[in-house]
């Protein structure tokens, strides 16, 4: 459906990001040479913000809007018992809703329409807030046994991978950018599929994409909000820790359509993969890549412990594998494909799995945003068990039992990878973001294993504040390479393309 919705600009944050091919609404503003009011990437004149009000002065304009209550937060220690294993919880899903016949109309106006705000009571008065002490406790995970746990099947047999040779090829030349645009919101008010009303989707991030099937192209995203969001940074109501959806859309220069996701409810978008929502304990499970082998989809991710002060640090408790095998519908966390993190400092914590020729590629970092990248790979017959992975070390590849024999690939920091294979060049292609310089870069190889090309700079911090993800899109072609591109000051995620030769 973005085929026939024309980029006419970014309400929310035009200023920063009116970069490309931006056109004027055409109509009666025109004919009367009224100032030209450009249109959302959702195309449509209702997600615009409302018009300032006109008509003689109103003095209680001038009184301060405040709250109708305030709070003043009392933390106290909790202990919380969490079961383990996890209980099993019976997943609720609706067939996916089709796209509305009129774009731009709002399917669910009972569910994500703002309520009416109250009435202004009279002139130049005030009303204060009212002042309460709210309790807050600051849990204390302790796991307990569960008494009624799951039965899980028994671990895959063991596997004795061996030794091969892994040469590196010849470095190629860094990857040559000429320009780097903004194509469209993709989610958040105003996208192109308006995912705020289809799907109470206001605040996200990532947007990472993999082939689910032939013509379809599968996107998962982070913690998502929806109502009570207000950027930047991720915040509000109805917290879900990923939401995946469904594109078929070929024609990605005017945008990237989401045509489905995996719904519970009307107009609202699930949490397919389960977290725990316990702080120090599992805080959040986030994808990092997801890949297709037959009718089986596979998504990596990382369970989050918790969030550290300082901006892009965090700790995990192991990065894992996922499988569904109902068109991703519903997900099984696979107890055994899991990368424990021992003292906070293991490898394949955040990767980036792609398959190419007999095997499954993982590109994988530590937790956080400043660790080096190691690489691993596994037969796609044995994806689930750990033991059939060999991990390049020193040109070769070698069976083991900690990821972290790995070699680093090249030197330098990177956070957030995303890996693909360039049928058309023949060449691999990563980008990740690289917090010291502040931008997401991309590199090539010719082998999985490097030589790998220098990085060459995609987009700065300087253009697009707090940027961080850079996950490319399967589906690009020739000189034009399209990736999603999160910033935390807007809290939502913009597809991008860049002219790469």
């Amino acid at each position: 459906m973005a085929g026939d919705w024309v980029y006419r600009g970014l309400a929310p944050i035009c200023a920063a990001m009116l970069v490309a091919g931006t056109a004027s609404v055409v109509g009666a503003s025109q004919a009367s040479g009224a100032p030209e009011r450009q249109l959302p990437s959702s195309g449509c004149e209702n997600d615009l913000p409302p018009k300032p009000k006109g008509g003689p002065f109103d003095p209680r304009s001038l009184i301060p809007k405040l709250p109708d209550r305030i709070g003043i937060p009392l933390p106290y220690p909790r202990i919380l018992p969490v079961p383990e294993p996890a209980p099993q919880v019976k997943p609720v899903r609706i067939p996916s809703q089709l796209p509305p016949h009129d774009p731009c109309s709002d399917p669910c106006p009972d569910i994500t329409d703002p309520k009416k705000p109250k009435p202004n009571g009279p002139a130049l008065s005030i009303e204060f807030p009212k002042i309460t002490l709210d309790p807050r406790p600051i849990n204390i995970p302790i796991p307990v046994p569960n008494p009624n746990p799951p039965t899980f099947p028994p671990p895959p047999p063991a596997k004795a991978p061996g030794f091969e040779a892994g040469p590196v090829a010849p470095k190629p030349t860094p990857p040559r950018v000429t320009r780097v645009n903004f194509v469209s919101t993709l989610t958040g008010k105003g996208s192109t599929s308006r995912t705020d009303k289809r799907w109470q989707i206001q605040g996200t991030d990532l947007g990472i994409m993999w082939e689910s099937k032939p013509g379809q192209v599968a996107i998962v995203f982070g913690d998502t909000f929806g109502k009570g969001f207000k950027p930047p940074g991720a915040n509000g109501g109805d917290w879900r820790s990923n939401v995946l959806g469904f594109s078929s859309d070929t024609h990605l220069a005017d945008g990237m359509s989401i045509d489905t996701m995996v719904q519970d409810s009307r107009c609202h978008a699930v949490q397919v993969l389960d977290s725990r929502h316990i702080n120090y304990y599992e805080m959040t499970t986030i994808p990092t890549s997801g890949f297709a082998i037959g009718d089986r989809q596979y998504m990596s991710y990382m369970s989050v412990r918790w969030w550290a002060p300082l901006p892009g640090v965090w700790l995990t408790n192991y990065g894992g594998l996922a499988y569904s095998d109902d068109g991703g519908s519903t997900w099984v966390k696979d107890r055994y494909a899991r990368w424990d993190n021992i003292f906070g400092t293991s490898q394949f914590q955040v990767s980036s799995m792609v398959p190419h020729g007999d095997y499954v590629y993982m590109f994988g970092t530590p937790n956080s945003r400043i660790g080096s990248v190691g690489l691993a790979r596994v037969l796609k017959s044995d994806v689930l068990n750990k033991t059939a992975y060999q991990y390049w070390r020193d040109g070769r590849w070698v069976p083991a039992r900690n990821g972290n024999v790995a070699s680093v690939l090249f030197f330098g920091v990177a956070g957030e990878l995303s890996a693909r294979f360039d049928d058309e060049t023949q060449r691999w292609q990563l980008s990740y973001l690289d917090a010291l310089r502040g931008s997401i870069v991309l590199r090539k190889a010719r082998a999985p294993q490097g030589l790998w090309s220098e990085p060459t700079e995609l987009v700065h911090s300087q253009r697009y504040a707090q940027l961080y993800g850079g996950f490319l899109h399967p589906w690009s072609r020739g000189n034009d390479l399209y990736f999603t591109m999160s910033t935390w000051v807007q809290y939502n995620v913009s597809l991008m393309r860049a002219r790469v030769y």
